[in-house]
C-alpha cells in the first residue's frame, strides 16, 4: 500500500489549490492518507498515475465535491529523489467507500452557499412545466384571446398563434440545447447568453431582458385590475374612476405579490400550484359551456352553441377602429414570452439540464394548443355583433340590418346602426368568456389565477436574472444587487428594485401600450438565444456536446432572423430603441472588457477564421471549453508518412491547426537549400491534396535539436501546437544507441514542453520514402491507386499507408484510458468518431478496475462519460491487469532487451565499471528489479489487448511515462514495443495532465 504525506514538493502543480490539503511524499511514517485502493489493485504495483475520475474536473471553487488534482505531468516525469520529497497532490477523496461513484450536481460559481440544507429545488414539473404553462396562459388567455380572433377571425388568428408558437419552439429547441452542453447556473437566459456569446452579448441582453420582466410584472397586474374594474362597473361601485381604478388595484396587488416573493420560493411554489388548479377548472369550463344549450339572454348576447354558419362567417378579419394583422399580433405576442419562466430560475432547479427542455417544449405544446382550442371554441359559437336586446332576433350568418349591434366580442362600443346601443356594447373580453363557459364566476377565478400567476413568476424571475448579472460584475455599478439573502441567496435588492420599476408602468393603466413595449425586449432574448445555438454549431468545436440533439444550427439562425423581422412588425421604433440600447451596452462592456473567461463560441469562431486574426487571438485567455487538438507531426515529408498525415489531419480537419514538421539533419551549408526548394512544393502538395495543414522544415546537426526547436517555436500566438504526433520507431533495435537515445528524447522534450504526446505504430510501418524515390516521381500523391511497380515492391505497406485516407469499415475504436491524463486520451478517439470516415466505428472504452468492484466502476466511469456528453458502444472493466504475465509473454521481452542487458550481476566489477563508461545506456539488472512491476504490466497490458481488441480498427492506449535518468532508453522502448506489438494500427497517447474536458456550461 502506498503511504502518503503532506509536505512540500519541488515543483509546483499550478492547477492545485493548496488550501485544499498539502501535496504528499513518498514516506513511512504514521500520519498518511491511503491512496485510493483501484489504483493500486488495477495495476499491482504503487503508482503515481491516476485512474479517470470526475473529481479532476469540478472547478477550483466547486461547491458540490471535493477539488481532486491529478498529479502533474512533472511529477510523473521528472528525476526520482529518493531522499527527497515529490509533490503528489492528493487526487481523489480518499473515503472512497462513501461514494457512489455518481456525479454530484456540480456549479460553475465558486461563490458557496450559507448552508446546503433546506435548500429548495424543483423538478421540471413544478419548476419548469407548471411555470411556463401559468406565464404563457397568463394575461392573454381571458382577456383579449377572443379580441384577437374576432379583429382577425380565426383564419388569421391561427396564423398568429402559429406564428408566435413558430417563433418559441425554435427558440426552445435553441435553448435545449445551449442549456445541456453542461451545468446551467442561475440566471436563466442572461446565462445561457453569455456563457454562449460571451460578456459583451449577454452583459448587454441581461440588463434589457431582466428590464423585461419587471414590465411584464405590470402588464399582467394591470391585467389582472382591468378585470376587477370591470367588475366593479358593472356593480357601479368604482373608486374614482376606471384609469386610476387600475392603477390603484394595480399597486396594491403588487405589494401583495412582492410579500409572496419575499417570503421564499417554496411559498411562491406553493401559490403558482393554487392558481394553476383554478385556472385549469376554468379552462375546462369553458369547453363545457360551449356545449351547455344557451339562454335566451345569451343568444340576444351573441352566444350560441357550435353553429358552421357562426364558424363561417368568423373566418375572415374583421379589422376595426384602425388595428391591422400587425397591430393584433403585437397584443398577442407577449402571451408567448413565457417560455423562459423555467429557465430563468435556472439556479433553483435540481436538474436544470434535464428540466429545461422537457418543460419548456412540454409547455409550448400544450398552451398552444389550449390556446386554438379556446378560440376555436369560441369562434364557432359567438358571434361577431350583438344588440343585447332579447327582443332582437339574432340569426347566425344573416346581417344585423338595422338594429344596434355592440361588438361584444372585440369588446369595443360598436354601433354600425342607428337603434339604441346597449350597455353590452362595453363588455370586456373576459366577460365573453364568461357567458361561453358553464359556471361564470369560475372565468373570473380563472382571468384572476392567469394573470397573477404570471405577474408573480415575472416578478421572481427579473431579480434572478439580474442579480446573476451583478454577480458576474460586468456592471460594476450595479454590484450592489448581487447580494443575496437566506438559504436560498434570494435577490431582496432585486426584488425592490423590480417592485419600483413594475409600479412605474402600472400607472400608464393601458395594457394594449405596456405590450408591444416588453415584446420587442423578449424577442431580442431570443434572437440572442437563437443565434447562440447557432453560433456555437457554426463554430464546431469539440466543447460544444450539447445533450440535447433535436436542434439544427440553420433552424437557430432561422429562428433568430424571424425575431428580428417580428419585432419590426410589432413596433419599429421600438425596435430600432432595442438595438440601440443593446449597441450602447454591448459597446460600454467591449470598452471595459470585463476581467471573465466562459469559453465562448465567439472565441472559437475567432480560432477558426485564418491567421490574419491570430492578433485577435493573443488577447483572449485559452478556455477548456475550447481545447483543440493542435497537432505537430513529425512526417519528415508531406509524402513519406501519410498514415500518420491522414490521422492527423483527422483530429484537427478544418476546425484546428496541424503542422507537418521535417527535420533535415547534416550541416547548415549542405541542408538549407534542400529544405528551402522544398518548403513551397510540400505546401501545395498539402493544398492539392485538400489536407488542411502547415509545412514547416528545421535544419540541424542532430534530429532531437530540430524537434526541440520545433516544440519551442511552432505557432503563431494562440494558435500553437499542444500536441505532438511522431511514428513508432520500428528499429530501434538496430538502429544505435544514438538513434534510441534520440528518438526517447524527443519524448522526454515533449513531455518537458508540456505538449500531449501520440504515437502511432502500424505492423507495416509509415515511411515510404523509399518508395517514393524508387518510382522517381516525388510529386505523386498515395491517395491514389498505386502505380503497379509501387505496389509490387511492397505491396502491404503502400496499402497502409491510405488506410486513414478511406472511409473505415464498421468495426470498433477501443480506447483503453488506463491513466487520467486530463481527458485527452478519451477527446481524440471522441473527435474521430464524429467525422464522416470514421462514423461506422463505435467507441469501446476499456478502464482498469480492482477485482470486486467492476460494476462500481464501470457505473463511476458511465456517469462521468455522461456529463462530458461523450457517447460509447460499451464500458469494459479489466479487473486482472494486476495478474503476472504468461511465460511465453515474459520470454519475449526477455528476448527483446537481452542484447541491451548489462547484467553485472554475472560480471566482474571491473568489467563492470568499464561497461558502464562505454556503454552507459545498457539496461542494468538493478533497473530491471526496480521496475520489475511496470515491465511485467507493458507485457500483461498486450496480452489483454491481443485479447480484446485484436480485431479493432484502432486501438487508443494510455502511454506509459519514463521518468527521466531512472528509466534507460533502451528499457522504455522496450515498453513500447512490447505493449503495442502485434496489433492492429496502435496511438499511445498521453496527455500534458491539464483537463481538455469538462462538464461545465
Amino acid at each position: 500500500m502506498e503511504k502518503v504525506k503532506s509536505n512540500g514538493g519541488e515543483h509546483v502543480n499550478l492547477a492545485y489549490d493548496s488550501t485544499l490539503d498539502g501535496p504528499p511524499v513518498y514516506e513511512n511514517d504514521d500520519d498518511y492518507r491511503t491512496v485510493r485502493p483501484s489504483v493500486v489493485s488495477a495495476f499491482g504495483h504503487d503508482t503515481l498515475d491516476r485512474v479517470p475520475n470526475i473529481d479532476f474536473y469540478r472547478n477550483a471553487g466547486s461547491v458540490s465535491g471535493h477539488r481532486a488534482v491529478r498529479p502533474s505531468l512533472q511529477e510523473l516525469h521528472d528525476v526520482f529523489q529518493k531522499n527527497g520529497a515529490i509533490s503528489v497532490p492528493d487526487t481523489v477523496e480518499d473515503d472512497c467507500e462513501g461514494s457512489d461513484g455518481t456525479p454530484s450536481d456540480d456549479v460553475e460559481s465558486a461563490v458557496h452557499l450559507d448552508s446546503g440544507k433546506g435548500v429548495v429545488k424543483f423538478g421540471w414539473i413544478r419548476g419548469v412545466l407548471v411555470r411556463c404553462m401559468l406565464n404563457i396562459w397568463g394575461v392573454m388567455l381571458f382577456i383579449r384571446l377572443s379580441w384577437v380572433f374576432g379583429q382577425a377571425g380565426w383564419g388569421l388568428g391561427i396564423v398568429v398563434i402559429a406564428l408566435s408558437c413558430v417563433v418559441t419552439t425554435i427558440t426552445g429547441l435553441s435553448m435545449s440545447a445551449i442549456c445541456t452542453n453542461g451545468v446551467v447556473r442561475g440566471g436563466g437566459a442572461y446565462y445561457l447568453i453569455s456563457r454562449s456569446l460571451g460578456p459583451e452579448f449577454g452583459g448587454s441582453i441581461g440588463l434589457i431582458f431582466a428590464f423585461a420582466n419587471a414590465v411584464a410584472v405590470a402588464m399582467y397586474v394591470v391585467g389582472f385590475a382591468e378585470t376587477v374594474v370591470d367588475l366593479l362597473k358593472e356593480h357601479d361601485v368604482l373608486m374614482v374612476d376606471p384609469l386610476n381604478d387600475i392603477r390603484i388595484i394595480g399597486v396594491i396587488t403588487v405589494v401583495l405579490l412582492l410579500g409572496i416573493s419575499v417570503a421564499g420560493m417554496e411559498w411562491e411554489a406553493k401559490a403558482q400550484i393554487v392558481l394553476l388548479i383554478i385556472l385549469l377548472a376554468a379552462i375546462v369550463n369553458v369547453f363545457v359551456g360551449t356545449f351547455i344549450p344557451p339562454t335566451a339572454d345569451k343568444k340576444s348576447k351573441g352566444v350560441f352553441n357550435y353553429d358552421a354558419n357562426i364558424f363561417l362567417e368568423n373566418f375572415p378579419p374583421d379589422f376595426r377602429q384602425g388595428e391591422s394583422f400587425f397591430s393584433v399580433f403585437s397584443i398577442f405576442f407577449p402571451a408567448a414570452t413565457g417560455i423562459l419562466a423555467g429557465a430563468n430560475i435556472s439556479g433553483d432547479l435540481r436538474d436544470p439540464q434535464d428540466a429545461i427542455p422537457k418543460g419548456t417544449l412540454l409547455a409550448i405544446l400544450i398552451t398552444g394548443i389550449t390556446y386554438l382550442g379556446v378560440a376555436l371554441c369560441v369562434s364557432a359559437s359567438v358571434v361577431r355583433d350583438a344588440t343585447g336586446n332579447t327582443t332582437d332576433l339574432i340569426t347566425p350568418g344573416v346581417s344585423c340590418g338595422g338594429s344596434a349591434v355592440a361588438a361584444c366580442e372585440l369588446g369595443y362600443n360598436f354601433s354600425s346602426c342607428a337603434v339604441e346601443t346597449c350597455k353590452f356594447g362595453a363588455m370586456n373580453n373576459f366577460q365573453v368568456m364568461t357567458l361561453v363557459s358553464g359556471f361564470g364566476p369560475l372565468i373570473i377565478a380563472g382571468t384572476f389565477s392567469a394573470t397573477l400567476s404570471s405577474a408573480l413568476a415575472s416578478l421572481v424571475s427579473a431579480p434572478k436574472v439580474f442579480q446573476a448579472l451583478c454577480k458576474d460584475n460586468i456592471y460594476k455599478a450595479l454590484h450592489f444587487f448581487a447580494k443575496g439573502h437566506g438559504k436560498n441567496d434570494e435577490p431582496l435588492r432585486g426584488y425592490i428594485l423590480t417592485f419600483l420599476i413594475s409600479v412605474a408602468f402600472i400607472l400608464i393603466g393601458n395594457l394594449n401600450v405596456i405590450a408591444p413595449i416588453i415584446s420587442n425586449f423578449f424577442l431580442a432574448s431570443y434572437a440572442l438565444i437563437n443565434f447562440s445555438c447557432f453560433h456555437a454549431s457554426y463554430a464546431k468545436s469539440p466543447g460544444w456536446r450539447p445533450a440535447y440533439k433535436y436542434y439544427n444550427m440553420w433552424l437557430s439562425l432561422l429562428g433568430a432572423l424571424l425575431c428580428c423581422a417580428v419585432m419590426f412588425v410589432i413596433n419599429w421604433w421600438a425596435a430600432l430603441l432595442t438595438y440601440g440600447i443593446e449597441i450602447l451596452l454591448y459597446i460600454y462592456v467591449t470598452v471595459k472588457k470585463p476581467d471573465v473567461n466562459w469559453g465562448s463560441s465567439t472565441q472559437a469562431v475567432t480560432f477558426v477564421s485564418a491567421v490574419s486574426n491570430a492578433l485577435s487571438l493573443t488577447g483572449v485567455e485559452d478556455h477548456v471549453k475550447n481545447f483543440r487538438p493542435q497537432i505537430l507531426a513529425l512526417t519528415g515529408a508531406t509524402r513519406t508518412r501519410p498514415a500518420l498525415l491522414d490521422l492527423a489531419h483527422s483530429f484537427s480537419k478544418n476546425y484546428g491547426l496541424c503542422l507537418t514538421c521535417e527535420v533535415f539533419v547534416g550541416p547548415r551549408v549542405e541542408t538549407l537549400a534542400e529544405m528551402n526548394a522544398g518548403v513551397e512544393k510540400n505546401q501545395q502538395w498539402l493544398k492539392k491534396t485538400k489536407r488542411k495543414a502547415f509545412y514547416t522544415a528545421v535544419a540541424f546537426d542532430k534530429f532531437r535539436e530540430g524537434v526541440e526547436t520545433l516544440l519551442q517555436a511552432s505557432g503563431l500566438g494562440r494558435m500553437k501546437p499542444n500536441t505532438l504526433m511522431i511514428g513508432f520507431k520500428r528499429n530501434w533495435k538496430t538502429s544505435g544507441s544514438e538513434a534510441v537515445q534520440s528518438y526517447v528524447g524527443v519524448l522526454h522534450d515533449a513531455f518537458d514542453f508540456e505538449y500531449g504526446t501520440v504515437i502511432l505504430r502500424m505492423d507495416q510501418g509509415l515511411d515510404v520514402s523509399h518508395i517514393v524515390e524508387a518510382e522517381g516521381q516525388y510529386e505523386m500523391s498515395v491517395c491514389g491507386p498505386p502505380p503497379p511497380q509501387v505496389a509490387k515492391m511492397n505491396e502491404k505497406l503502400v496499402q497502409a499507408s491510405a488506410q486513414f485516407k478511406t472511409k473505415q469499415p464498421k468495426g470498433t475504436l477501443d480506447v483503453w484510458w488506463l491513466f487520467d491524463d486530463g481527458g485527452l486520451t478519451l477527446l481524440l478517439p471522441y473527435i474521430l468518431t464524429t467525422r464522416k470516415k470514421w462514423k461506422d466505428c463505435k467507441m469501446r472504452i476499456f478502464i482498469a478496475g480492482q477485482p470486486g468492484r467492476s460494476e462500481l466502476d464501470k457505473q463511476e466511469m458511465k456517469s462521468l462519460l455522461q456529463k462530458f456528453r461523450i457517447n460509447c458502444t460499451d464500458i469494459i472493466v479489466i479487473d486482472d491487469i494486476h495478474v503476472k504475465p504468461r511465460n511465453e509473454s515474459l520470454k519475449k521481452l526477455d528476448d527483446m532487451i537481452e542484447p541491451f542487458r548489462l547484467h553485472e550481476r554475472t560480471k566482474e566489477s571491473t568489467q563492470v565499471e568499464a561497461m558502464r563508461k562505454t556503454q552507459p545506456w545498457k539496461i542494468t539488472d538493478d533497473e530491471l528489479d526496480e521496475f520489475e512491476e511496470k515491465t511485467n504490466l507493458q507485457v500483461r497490458l498486450n496480452e489483454l489487448l491481443q485479447e480484446n481488441s485484436k480485431s479493432a480498427n484502432l486501438i487508443v492506449v494510455s502511454m506509459p511515462i519514463a521518468r527521466k535518468e531512472t528509466i534507460s532508453d533502451f528499457l522504455y522502448m522496450a515498453w513500447l514495443d512490447i505493449l503495442t506489438k502485434d496489433l492492429p494500427p496502435t496511438i499511445l497517447i498521453r496527455g500534458n495532465h491539464k483537463s481538455v474536458l469538462t462538464f461545465y456550461s
